[in-house]
């Protein structure tokens, strides 16, 4: 019997051992895609009521700078965000968080009105972009 019980710990054990080194390989392969992920989805752009208000960096929200919120992104990446619709396009710095249920709407950043005049959708209000990492401080 207790043979049995070593035979069932040891494969408990192994079993649990595969299944980390199974989460640890797929936890770096999701991180490197994130890094040369590009994105496809739906920009909206903060509400004016948001001007003043902390930022998820502590940054100050200012509507005139170039940043953005996604939860695609570590905060501090520089992003290339292209409206699909004119092919403009404009480079932005993550330094915010989107609620999750925007995620749901296909939500993949949310724009100052600095950022979304520049691709030309404040009429509309939203429009589908592609976004993708750029080096810092690339220049357009």
């Amino acid at each position: 019997m207790a043979k049995i019980t070593t035979y069932l710990s040891m494969k408990t054990c192994i079993c649990m051992l595969a299944s980390l080194l199974f989460s640890m390989r797929l936890m770096a392969q999701t991180d490197s895609l994130a890094k040369s992920h590009v994105m496809y989805g739906i920009a909206s752009f903060y509400s004016r009521s948001l001007e003043g208000t902390s930022t998820a960096t502590g940054e100050t929200f200012r509507h005139k700078d170039y940043t953005g919120a996604s939860n695609n992104y570590k905060l501090g990446t520089w992003v290339r965000v292209t409206n699909i619709r004119n092919g403009k396009s404009v480079i932005v710095r993550i330094n915010d968080r989107m609620h999750k249920s925007m995620s749901k709407k296909g939500r993949v950043i949310d724009l100052t009105r600095s950022a979304a005049s520049e691709l030309d959708f404040i009429k509309r209000g939203l429009t589908r972009v592609k976004v993708e990492i750029v080096p810092e401080n690339a220049v357009e």
